[in-house]
């Protein structure tokens, strides 16, 4: 973004900036609301998980805002209420991604042993990835053997998890540390604690962060292996992921990374109350959502693999697993690519 396209005219920072974090906190004290509204009622649970679903965005984008702007506020209130924001939203996001990585590989397992003909996760995987992963998974064989063992394995390690991050959600809301957090953005829906930078003018302060955001972003996206991943199956997810000594955690972090600077970056933009974000950059959020939740998934089937004294069917069932959802990693790679590459082509 080009300081000349800033649409903010001669407005200061903080006339940009107040706005855009009161409406943040307004969205996050009614989806507190409609939490705890939804909580009093027996038939809630579906209001409650979409209300805790958007008290998690509205902290993600009050974070992330803080985050990008910190040179324009208070930055010791600023640091403080970002720890606590990433507190709280990854408290609440836990209970979420355990039923999420459950349902996932429960899926996966079903396709790959004969079972269902879903595709596990959503992902379209690569041609090669199919292949490669359907012929260890013929109907009859070892994986339709320990494919019912390792669902039941993973149904109550994750549903064990799950149970406990759900306790820990509801513990956490119910504590004063929770209290002061929602106390901070109820104040903030009225008074944003800005630095004498926040006088600026927004085209000299407030773009130019949003600018680095941007920046920061490509310089992610230039350092991750896009010249292999543009190859549609090349196995090194794969490989990285079987190794003996495992690095595929290290390998995954620079595209995790990725994920969390295009967030930032979108949320920039939406400070200056920008059009919606561009499909390329949604289909490219896309990807690495499913990267994440690929990878997360790829790593429970190996731990799950490595509980003592499992059956060698079950064991081979989640190995093979493990490695079909390597192979959902590499396939969002190469889709973020090939969308990357796209819009930056068509980028001004």
């Amino acid at each position: 973004m080009r300081a000349q396209e800033l649409q903010a005219g001669d407005l200061l920072a903080r006339d940009l900036l107040a706005p855009y974090l009161h409406s943040l906190a307004a969205d996050f004290l009614r989806s507190l609301r409609l939490h705890r509204e939804s909580g009093q009622d027996p038939q809630g649970a579906a209001e409650a998980a979409e209300a805790t679903r958007a008290l998690r965005g509205a902290a993600r984008r009050i974070s992330g805002t803080l985050h990008t702007f910190r040179p324009l506020t208070d930055t010791g209130w600023a640091d403080t209420l970002r720890g606590e924001l990433a507190w709280l939203s990854g408290t609440l996001a836990r209970e979420h991604a355990y039923a999420g990585r459950l349902n996932r590989l429960l899926e996966a397992l079903n396709r790959l042993s004969g079972a269902g003909g879903g595709a596990g996760g959503g992902t379209p995987a690569t041609p090669g990835a199919r292949e490669s992963a359907a012929s260890r998974a013929q109907p009859g064989g070892t994986l339709t053997v320990g494919a019912a063992r390792a669902g039941a394995l993973l149904e109550r390690q994750l549903t064990l998890a799950r149970t406990r991050s759900h306790s820990a959600a509801l513990q956490a809301l119910g504590s004063s540390r929770f209290h002061a957090v929602a106390d901070a953005v109820a104040l903030l829906a009225s008074d944003v604690p800005l630095g004498p930078a926040a006088t600026a003018p927004a085209a000299e302060v407030l773009a130019p962060l949003a600018v680095g955001a941007e920046q920061r972003l490509k310089e992610a996206v230039a350092a991750l292996p896009l010249g292999r991943a543009a190859h549609p199956y090349n196995a090194e997810a794969l490989v990285h992921g079987l190794a003996a000594t495992p690095t595929s955690e290290a390998q995954d972090a620079p595209w995790h990374q990725v994920r969390l600077l295009l967030r930032l970056h979108r949320y920039a933009q939406e400070t200056f109350a920008a059009p919606a974000a561009p499909a390329g950059t949604c289909l490219a959020a896309q990807a690495l959502d499913r990267h994440r939740d690929a990878a997360e998934a790829a790593g429970a089937a190996a731990s799950a693999a490595r509980t003592p004294r499992i059956a060698p069917a079950t064991a081979y069932a989640l190995g093979v697993l493990h490695a079909d959802q390597r192979h959902e990693v590499e396939a969002a790679r190469f889709a973020f690519q090939q969308v990357w590459q796209r819009t930056a082509a068509t980028a001004p």
